[in-house]
């Protein structure tokens, strides 16, 4: 019988790759839904071609627009951030949430409640909520698989051992774009600078974040809260390759790394079939044709957000809410030119400070209105800082 599956952020680059899995085999698959944002033309496209029960934009305005695309198909169609959670209620087996940003977790949060398997990529999620995405999990005997590269390395060299024995997990990071910059040259670093990465394709803002990396402060704090490690046993390397994904320490002294082509779907592919590993259409790497591969220690002065990861686990509470919050707003201030690069990692700090003061939010108990009324609070403080700075 075939697998029925949901894609949430099919536009995106996460969604495609995972399309392109599922159309290699489209008689094991029953597409449900599909979600995207502005692209209509792709969502409409991919909807056809996978006869998808139905297809949703987040964006209201855009109704009209995906309505025509699709007449005439017998596929249904709605938009709103209501229809996208209503979507992810509906009855599926293996749901792919790739939305970006914090607008991922309540439809994760619903495809958890009928008990689907849920591939993570949204990183938000764990972030913000990780006690609640993973005690709704646990209610309805749902389960999550991580779809970063550097969880799925982690999961697959966790696969038989026994989490007592670990001392240490690191996780990898290519840098980004500017991982060989001089650091007095940042400031003057534009966005267009920073949304081209040396080794991977992803969207502007991932890919800054990246170049920033917020994006590694974020799965050091996913990897905190999924695998349920201390913050000290987390350890970060910059590793240009980014062919060893993910390393895990035990206390024997060895490491079992993860090595693989620089390809999403190998992560995406590992979530879709687990437990069982089946052909993936990705390079196969020669080892002795790449010869060498690199690894250097973090400047905490070149990114300070791996400072601020740890601040955020330290806090605890919903941080990384605020967290989250602030960068994304933070990275909104420096695509539209009011603040400079590393003035993005200065707004977080002083949004976690200020709130973290103030009380009332950080410690709060962790409810999906609660992670929403921090987020609100996080990004008005944010806006406010970087409207001074822009003066």
């Amino acid at each position: 019988m075939p697998r029925r599956v949901s894609i949430f952020g099919a536009t995106g680059s996460i969604g495609q790759n995972t399309i392109d899995l599922i159309a290699r085999a489209p008689g094991d698959y029953t597409v449900v839904a599909l979600t995207g944002a502005t692209n209509i033309d792709r969502l409409a496209r991919d909807a056809r071609a996978l006869n998808a029960q139905i297809a949703i934009t987040a964006h209201d305005d855009l109704l009209a627009d995906l309505r025509a695309a699709l007449s005439g198909t017998g596929i249904e169609v709605a938009a709103g951030a209501r229809a996208v959670e209503e979507a992810a209620s509906r009855p599926a087996d293996w749901v792919m949430s790739a939305i970006v940003g914090h607008a991922g977790l309540a439809p994760g949060l619903a495809a958890l409640r009928q008990g689907a398997t849920l591939a993570l990529a949204n990183k938000e999620s764990l972030v913000c909520a990780g006690a609640l995405m993973l005690g709704t999990a646990r209610a309805h005997n749902a389960r999550i698989l991580p779809v970063d590269s550097e969880h799925s390395a982690v999961f697959q060299a966790l696969t038989g051992e026994d989490m007592a024995a670990v001392e240490r997990v690191i996780i990898t990071a290519s840098g980004g774009a500017f991982r060989d910059w001089p650091i007095e040259d940042l400031a003057a670093a534009t966005p267009g600078q920073a949304a081209t990465h040396p080794n991977w394709e992803m969207g502007q803002r991932i890919t800054i974040d990246s170049a920033s990396m917020f994006n590694k402060a974020m799965e050091v704090i996913e990897t905190r809260e999924f695998f349920g490690v201390d913050p000290d046993q987390i350890e970060v390397l910059v590793h240009p390759e980014s062919m060893v994904h993910a390393l895990v320490g035990f206390r024997d002294g060895a490491l079992m790394a993860h090595v693989g082509p620089a390809d999403m779907r190998h992560a995406i592919g590992y979530a879709l079939h687990w437990p069982e590993r089946r052909h993936i259409p990705v390079e196969r790497l020669d080892l002795a044709a790449i010869g060498s591969l690199s690894f250097r220690p973090p400047d905490d002065t070149r990114w300070p957000a791996l400072r601020l990861a740890r601040d955020v686990m330290a806090m605890g509470g919903l941080a990384g809410a605020v967290f989250n919050a602030a960068k994304e707003c933070a990275l909104d201030g420096f695509i539209a030119g009011r603040i400079t690069f590393p003035e993005m990692a200065q707004v977080v700090e002083t949004v976690l400070d200020r709130i973290a003061t103030r009380g009332g939010h950080i410690d709060a108990t962790m409810t999906l209105d609660n992670v929403a009324q921090a987020d609100h609070v996080a990004r008005q403080e944010a806006r406010a800082v970087i409207e001074k700075r822009a003066g």
